[in-house]
Formats: structure tokens, C-alpha cells, sequence
């Protein structure tokens, strides 16, 4: 059978029965199939070169060959074919297996009748060591023996099947009553690691063999010609790679120019001390044969590596070191170099280099060697290094508290080796000792690590897990804030992060922190990452909580033009992941909803646990797949649950005879998203479905008042409102009138019993004052339009507030947030002004989007009203402008006062209730009325509620971590 026709004719979870002997023992359900389009069961080796290995399960690799029988004879080396030794760094297949730690070393190589290895040929097997990466994901090759099986990424003709055993039945009781594993099945708890991470003040970094080995060159202060650090230089001679280079991660298939940087660094400090000529010799080796990734834009570089590494060609020539390198090559480099320094203006500062010197041998220092004092400070981050500075003494100015110049142990052993300090020498002896005989690429990176931790859990959608542990953590970082930490005000990215999680987790911070980022041309040039240092400061700029907060709004600007300028250029980001995440935070101010941030962020993120400064490093103390892993399971599990509460919704709907109201619109699935969006967590079922009910009532009700119902009928169903419990006293005018008001009625007494639970007492009074009070606004606006009465904008805005029909939606959902509402709470001044502030956003972002269509239909909103008032002084796009300021003072004022702590009495989860739908808001009408449109918001809902997360291509992915086996 083809594969194609095979691969169409597999029913997700099952296997077809020709596979069954093959799947004993394997995991018991097929959860991803990927096939070729092609009539043969084997790829050929061109085809092969098209593919990436990721996961290899089972001892033995099937065979290359379409044909896996052959006539017999001696096995013979076929011409053209990569030899494993000298090229596996550069076809595509083969980077999968440098991921899993499978360099070609360790793999047993085919071997003819001699026992002699050879290339390898068309119909040879591969064979390697047995490694149980996917049991539970199975990507078959229909082939003679299912045994052996590949997991493939196939950059073309590629077919996913997905299954999961966690489809809800039909005909499911209310979701809210029925029990929630909130353990997460099968994970061997990397939330443990998660919680060890972020109690630790200090994480493991790995020892940087290129900072190791500026230690190691600087001399000893007695004047003798030894080293000064010379267990530096032991751990030079002990930890070279095999093929010849220092590298944290040799066989990383996109940091072959780090490993040449690391590597040089390393031959110039053995060549300095005249030590480890094999080691020389098999480095310069390596420097040989992958010279080429130097100008190769495909690979990942170094920070200033454009700089950093033609200096030290130029340092290597200085002091007789014999580079193996083509001169066209090098004086290309060397002249692209110049470029660089002329961009950075470092020849006008007569301090670091005169105006006649052509030695501009120079280092760019770590992601948190910052400084703000203009164009000196500048050029100081490149100064590290420098034999020819004028006075380094003037650099020392930028010296921290801790002994080093930018926390970089590399640019601190610079200036060691050019003027004796005791506290540079304090601190590299202090890391020395750490680290045992070497040294990091940065240091202290406490503060940052812990802040990126949190950040990337909510991002991933698991913080939730965690929120001891990360409270804790925060109570750290303030202790360091307002201690005016170095690590914290000295560099953007950390500055902006700690400011951003601080403000939204209620800690008192001053705007005022980022002045020193206030201009563009400072900021970037004293960020090690322009585009990530931006994007954090961006969003910063958006927790505005007072009216005049200048320096967030000078930010803002700036930021917000320069990132989307990036995003415009060819080439401006090139990392897939951030560009996702910068274009989605551009194009969706103020409306970041939590899952779909979620997901986003799961679906592109980024795999490698390695981190690119001057030189890679990575946390030893936490595994990226861990967190991957426990976020798609997180998702999925969450998301199941999800499609059992819609279900359950919509068969309330039908209940109510919702489909008989030919005026309505259908928007539970609408209702329903909005809220799954941003109250993800299981325990919060209750408050997902009371959100949903009153979205779909106010909404009906709203296009009653509008056109579906007669006054006659709009003034009996108040009535029956108003009578509640003695409403067969009242009658009904029509059957419209009556599924109103049985759907309102029926909801709403349900919704009381079941809030008595949680909050000990019976509210089913406020819940009624609720409606009763909605109701009279929406007939008053009615008046107006049928009585051609136009209001004035106190009017309006006092009555449409409350007829934009939030109360409903957000005040009885605050019953079953877990947190108890006294009837003080609900009457006190914070209560009502949070309510009103959410409104008024509500109310204006609409009027905004609908003027056009409302005039049409013979409304008014604020919009029109200010040119009406205006007697025409004001213009539309005026009108807009002023309504756009009164809504980002009341989004200002709400978010001071979500987040203000001392003298509320709001629960705080209550409050944040009010945030997350002011983010709602501002997503439906973004651009539009979203919320009426059929079609605008069905992608997100299917991302929310319908899609499950494909399956990633991904090395090292724990998989049957996230999905449910039987």
C-alpha cells in the first residue's frame, strides 16, 4: 500500500492490523503518524538529506535503501557519500542525533568483511546505542521490521495524526460538578526542579572556556612570567573536545562560531604561557577546517563577535601565533570589523585609542555590562582587552561594587593584566574558587535567572503551580530593588522585567527607575540585546497606573516605533520564536490574553536550554523539555475540560429555546473563549460558566431592547423581572418575552444556590438588583433612540456604563473566585469604583469601533454626542481622539487600583477579575466590533477550546509525559 492511501486510511488512535505485532509493550495508542508522499516504503539518500532525525527508539536505525535485500557479496564503498568524520556537522539529518548527545564517534559505523570501517553506502544499516526517547510517540516506516522505527520531522510532505484519549462524552452533567485531576498524569515532577530553581540564590552556570582563558593570560603581580590563575590554564589542558575545540556544546550545529571564538581565546592563552603544543596544534586544526562558519550569517554569533574575534586574529599575528587562515579571508574580516568600530564611534574618544593606531584588538562585554552616561560610556563596553588603551585607569571607572567591570570575568581579567586592582583580583579569585579552576561568562546572573524563570512559566501557563514559590522569590527581588542592586538598574532587559512583575504583583515601584531608558540611542547602546531590551521595556511602558507617568510614556514611544521598524526589515529579527512574540505584542496592545499568549509561546518555543553572550552558557539546575513538557500536558488536559464546559453550555442554550429568538445572536462559543482565555485554572469552573451564562443573556437581552421586542413587550418583561418569584401574576405578551425571561429567571436562581456554597450566604437579592438595574438603562436608551432625544455626555456616560451590561457578566462570576464577598465588599466605594472604571472602558472602546454602524441605526454613543455638542468645532477623528484619552485614564486608574494593596478590601483575585476583562475588551475590538463578527474571532476560539497543541519537533521531548495512554 502507498503511504499516502496507507497513512489516509489510519483512524486516529488505532493502527492498522498489519502493525499490531510490532506495538506490544510500545505504549498501547498511536499518537502521531508523519509519512511520505512517495509509493516506496524506504526514502532514498537524497530524500534523507530533506529530513531531520529527532528521536530514535529501539537499537537499530532502517536501513537507507528502497531496497533492503541484497544479492549477496562483499559490501563495497559507493562514491559521493558523506563520510560521517568530516561532514556531519552539515547535513540537516544528522544535526537531530547531535541534539540527543549522539556524536558520530559513539555510533558503530558499518564495517566490511575486514572489519575495516567505511563510508557509508546506499543499503547500509546504521546501528547505535538503544535509546528510549519516544515510546509513546510512534512515526512508523512501513517497512519489513515495525520494530525499527524513526521518528522523523519532515521539512515537506508532511502528515500529523493527533489523538488523545480525553474526548469528553455527549450528554456530560455540568462540568463544575464533576471532579478534576489536578495532578498532572505521568510527569516525574519537574516541578520540583522548577520550585528548587527559584529558591536558590545562586544557579549553577557552567565554566566558559573563553572567559577561562582571558583569566588564565593574566600574569602573575610578582613580575614573574607565570600565570597568575594557573589552575585556569590546568582547565584549559584538561577540557579541550575531541575535535580539537573549547565549546560548551561542540556538536550544536548553529554554534560553530562560538566554539572558533572559544577556541582562539584558548590557543592565544596556551600560546602565551608556551604550554600544550599537541593541544595548539589539534586546535588550529579545528580553526582550519570550520573557518568557513566565520562569515556564514546562518549561524548563531556571539555578542561582538563581528569585533571580538578579527582582534584577536590580529593579537594571534602580534605574538607569532600561526593561524592556518586564507588572508582574503581575514582581511575581509578585519575590514568588516573596522566597520563596526567606526559604527560605534570608538575612534573619537582619544581615551581608549589614539587617532593613528590600527590595533583595535577589542571584546564586547557580557549581556549585563550597561552603563548610561552617553557616547563615553558606549564605547567602554568595547574597551575590554585593549593593550593599546591610553588610560585604562579611566575604565575603571565603570568598575561595580563587587570587584568586576560589567560582572564579566573575561573584561575584568583584561584589566588586571594592564594595572594591578585589588578588587579585580578579589573578584576573579572569588569565582576561581567557585567554580573550581574556572570561570563563567557572567557573574552574578541571580536576579535575572530567577525573573526569566517566572516570566517564562506564566508565558508557558504554568506559573499557577508554583506561586509560593515565586511570592517568595519576588520578596527577594524588591529586598534587591530597593537596595539598588547593580544587576537590576544596570541593564535594561532586567530593569524593565523586575519593574513589569513587580508593579503587577502589587509592589510599590517608581516609574522613575527608568529614566536612564527613556532615549533609544542610550538604551541600545548599553544593551547586549537590543531587540529583547526593547521588547521588555515595551511592555513595561503599558503598566501605567498613574496619569502622568512621563518616563513610561517617552518609553512607550520609542520602543513601540523601533520595534516595529524591526519588524518590518528584512532580516531586523531573526530568531523565529522572538519574532512571534515581538509581533504579537505589537499588534495586540493591552489585550495579551493569558492561554492565547499560552500557546503561542508553547508552539514556538524554543527547545535549546543554551543561552549566546560573548560565549553560550546554560542552566544546569533546570531542563527546558521539563517545562515544555508540563505545559503541553497543562494545556491539553486544561483544554479537554474546556470543550466539556462548552458542551454543557451549549446544551443549556438549547434548553432555553435560545435558537427560537430569531433576533439573537449565538455567541456562546464567543462567551465562552473570552473567559477560558483568561480564567484558565480548573478550579475556577463555577466562575467560567457564570461568566458564559451572563455574556449570552446580556447579549440576548441587548438585541431585544434593540430591535427584537415591541416596547409593550420590553416594559412586560421588566415587569416580570421586577416581580420575580410572583411573575405568573404578570403573564407574558409573547413567547419571546417568556424564553427571556425563564432563561433569566431559571440562570439566575441557579446560579444563587449554587454561590450559597461558597460564600455562606444567600445573594440572590444583588443578583437581581443586578438585572433589574441593567434593565433600566437599556430602556432608557431606547427612549432616546425612539424619541430622537439626544442626551447630554453626563447623561450618556452615567447611563451607558451601566447599559454596556457588565454587571452581570463580571459581578456574579466574583461570587466563585474562591474568595469570600461580605455585603460590605460588595457595597464599599472600591467594589462600585472598579466596576465603573471597567465599564466606562467597556462603553467607550465599543462606541469607538460601532459609531458608524449605530448612526446608521439611529443611535448615538459618545462618539457621535462630542461632534453633536461640539456644534461643529469638533470632527469625528477629534471626537475619537478624546474618547481614546478618557479610556486610557480609566485603564490607568483600574490598574492602580487592581493592584494597590494597602486599604483594599477587594480580595485581589476579585480585582484582577476586573483587569482580565478589560484585556477582553480591548481584544474584541481591537479593530472592529470582534464580538459581533462571525468570523473574526473563530481562530482563537478553536485555539482555546478545539485545537489541540500539535505534536513539535523537538529533540529530547519527554512525550508520554503529555498525553493519555491507556
Amino acid at each position: 500500500m502507498a503511504w499516502r492511501s496507507w497513512l489516509d486510511n489510519v483512524a486516529p488512535g488505532t493502527f492498522p492490523a498489519e502493525l499490531g505485532k510490532g506495538l506490544k509493550g510500545v505504549g498501547g495508542r498511536l499518537l502521531g503518524v508523519i509519512g511520505l508522499e512517495k509509493e516506496n516504503c524506504c526514502p532514498s539518500w537524497a530524500e534523507l538529506r530533506s529530513l531531520r532525525i529527532y528521536w530514535v527508539s529501539g537499537p537499530v536505525i532502517p536501513s537507507f535503501a528502497r531496497s533492503h535485500d541484497r544479492a549477496g557479496g562483499e559490501e563495497t564503498e559507493t562514491q559521493g557519500r558523506p563520510d560521517f568524520e568530516t561532514e556531519w556537522s552539515r547535513p540537516a539529518y544528522l544535526r537531530g542525533f547531535m541534539n540527543l548527545g549522539l556524536e558520530p564517534s559513539s555510533w558503530a559505523r558499518p564495517r566490511n568483511r575486514s572489519g575495516e570501517t567505511k563510508r557509508l553506502d546506499t543499503n547500509d544499516s546504521l546501528t547505535t546505542p538503544s535509546y528510549k526517547c519516544v515510546e509513546a510517540a510512534l512515526f512508523f516506516f512501513k517497512h519489513h521490521t515495525v520494530e525499527r522505527t524513526m521518528a522523523l520531522s519532515c521539512t515537506a510532505n508532511l502528515k500529523t495524526v493527533l489523538t488523545q484519549s480525553i474526548t469528553p462524552k455527549p450528554h456530560s452533567a455540568d462540568p463544575s460538578r464533576l471532579p478534576f485531576n489536578k495532578k498532572l498524569q505521568n510527569v516525574e515532577d519537574p516541578l520540583g526542579k522548577i520550585r528548587d530553581f527559584l529558591k536558590k540564590d545562586e544557579n549553577k552556570l557552567p565554566v566558559s572556556s573563553y572567559d577561562t582563558a582571558w583569566v588564565a593570560m593574566v600574569p602573575s603581580q610578582n613580575g614573574s612570567k607565570q600565570p597568575l590563575f594557573p589552575e585556569c590554564l590546568d582547565w584549559i589542558m584538561e577540557n579541550q573536545q575531541p575535535d580539537g575545540s573549547w565549546a560548551l556544546d561542540p556538536a550544536h550545529p548553529l554554534l560553530i562560531k562560538d566554539c572558533l571564538s572559544s577556541t582562539l581565546a584558548c590557543l592565544l592563552a596556551l600560546h602565551k604561557w608556551n604550554v600544550g603544543d599537541q593541544l595548539v596544534n589539534k586546535g588550529l586544526d579545528f580553526m582550519a577546517s570550520n573557518i568557513w562558519a566565520a562569515t556564514d550569517k546562518h549561524q548563531l554569533s556571539p555578542l561582538g563577535f563581528d569585533i571580538i574575534f578579527p582582534g584577536m586574529i590580529e593579537h594571534a599575528r602580534d605574538t607569532a601565533l600561526n593561524l592556518p587562515f586564507n588572508n582574503s579571508l581575514i582581511e575581509g574580516m578585519l575590514q568588516k570589523r573596522d566597520l563596526e568600530i567606526k559604527r560605534h564611534n570608538i575612534y573619537t574618544c582619544d581615551f581608549l585609542f589614539p587617532f593613528n593606531s590600527t590595533f583595535t584588538y577589542v571584546l564586547m562585554l557580557s549581556s549585563f555590562c550597561c552603563s548610561f552616561q552617553g557616547e563615553l560610556n558606549n564605547l567602554a563596553k568595547y574597551a575590554e582587552g585593549l593593550t593599546q588603551l591610553n588610560d585604562w585607569q579611566k575604565l575603571m571607572k565603570y568598575q561595580r561594587s563587587n570587584g568586576s567591570l560589567f560582572n564579566s570575568p573575561s573584561s575584568t581579567a583584561a584589566a588586571l593584566i594592564h594595572l594591578h586592582d585589588e578588587k579585580c583580583l578579589a573578584y576573579l579569585h572569588s569565582l576561581v574558587k567557585k567554580f573550581h579552576k574556572g570561570v563563567p561568562t557572567t557573574y552574578p546572573l541571580d536576579i535575572y535567572s530567577r525573573l526569566y524563570m517566572i516570566d517564562n512559566l506564566a508565558k508557558l501557563g504554568i506559573d499557577r503551580h508554583v506561586t509560593e514559590e515565586i511570592a517568595a522569590t519576588l520578596d527577594d527581588i524588591y529586598r534587591s530593588w530597593t537596595q539598588g542592586s547593580e544587576e537590576i538598574f544596570l541593564d535594561p532587559e532586567c530593569c524593565a522585567l523586575v519593574f513589569r512583575l513587580l508593579r503587577m504583583n502589587g509592589y510599590v515601584v517608581s516609574s522613575d527607575a527608568l529614566v536612564n531608558f527613556d532615549k533609544q540611542e542610550d538604551t541600545l547602546s548599553s544593551s547586549s540585546n537590543n531587540i529583547k531590551s526593547a521588547l521588555e521595556l515595551y511592555k513595561a511602558s503599558q503598566i501605567t497606573i498613574f496619569q502622568s507617568e512621563p518616563v513610561l510614556e517617552r518609553i512607550y514611544a520609542w520602543t513601540s516605533t523601533y520595534l516595529g521598524e524591526e519588524l518590518a526589515s528584512t532580516g531586523g529579527i531573526q530568531d523565529k520564536s522572538l519574532h512571534d512574540e515581538v509581533d504579537y505584542a505589537i499588534n495586540h496592545p493591552l489585550s495579551y490574553l493569558e492561554r492565547i499568549e499560552s500557546r503561542r509561546y508553547i508552539e514556538n518555543y524554543n527547545m535549546d536550554d543554551i543561552e549566546l553572550l560573548k560565549t553560550s552558557y546554560r542552566f544546569f539546575n533546570i531542563d527546558k523539555s521539563d517545562l515544555l513538557t508540563l505545559s503541553l500536558q497543562d494545556f491539553n488536559q486544561c483544554q479537554a475540560m474546556y470543550r466539556k464546559e462548552l458542551e454543557y453550555l451549549e446544551r443549556w442554550v438549547k434548553e432555553y429555546n435560545f435558537e427560537k429568538l430569531e433576533f439573537a445572536r449565538q455567541k456562546i462559543a464567543y462567551a465562552y473563549f473570552a473567559v477560558a482565555a483568561v480564567l484558565p485554572h480548573p478550579d475556577l469552573s463555577d466562575a467560567r460558566i457564570a461568566w458564559a451564562k451572563n455574556s449570552v443573556l446580556t447579549t440576548v437581552v441587548d438585541d431585544f431592547f434593540d430591535f427584537g421586542g415591541s416596547m409593550e413587550e420590553i416594559q412586560n418583561f421588566m415587569e416580570l423581572i421586577r416581580r420575580w418569584d410572583d411573575h405568573s401574576t404578570v403573564g407574558f405578551k409573547s413567547k419571546d418575552v417568556k424564553i427571556l425571561f425563564y432563561a433569566v429567571y431559571g440562570t439566575t436562581n441557579e446560579l444563587a444556590e449554587k454561590a450559597i456554597k461558597q460564600q455562606g450566604r444567600c445573594i440572590r437579592n444583588h443578583l437581581i438588583d443586578l438585572w433589574i438595574t441593567l434593565l433600566d438603562t437599556m430602556l432608557k436608551e431606547v427612549e432616546w433612540a425612539r424619541e430622537n432625544s439626544v442626551p447630554t455626555m453626563y447623561e450618556y456616560m452615567t447611563n451607558g456604563y451601566v447599559s454596556f451590561a457588565l454587571g452581570p457578566v463580571v459581578l456574579i462570576p466574583l461570587y466563585f473566585m474562591g474568595s469570600k464577598l461580605s455585603e460590605e465588599v460588595v457595597q464599599s466605594q472600591e467594589y462600585n469604583n472598579l466596576f465603573l472604571h471597567i465599564s466606562m472602558i467597556g462603553r467607550l472602546i465599543n462606541d469607538r469601533q460601532t459609531v458608524k454602524r449605530e448612526s446608521e441605526q439611529g443611535k448615538l454613543n459618545s462618539v457621535s454626542l462630542y461632534v453633536i455638542h461640539g456644534r461643529g468645532a469638533i470632527t469625528e477623528k477629534e471626537a475619537q481622539e478624546e474618547v481614546a484619552r478618557i479610556v486610557e485614564s480609566h485603564r490607568r486608574e483600574l490598574l492602580r487600583m487592581v493592584q494597590q494593596t494597602e486599604g483594599s478590601v477587594v480580595p485581589k483575585n476579585c480585582k484582577e477579575l476586573f483587569w482580565k476583562m478589560s484585556k477582553v475588551l480591548h481584544l474584541f475590538y481591537m479593530c472592529g466590533d470582534g464580538y459581533s463578527s462571525p468570523h473574526k474571532m473563530v481562530s482563537a476560539v478553536n485555539a482555546i477550546i478545539n485545537d489541540p497543541i500539535p505534536l513539535p519537533p523537538y529533540s529530547k521531548l519527554k512525550l508520554k509525559r503529555y498525553f493519555y495512554l491507556n
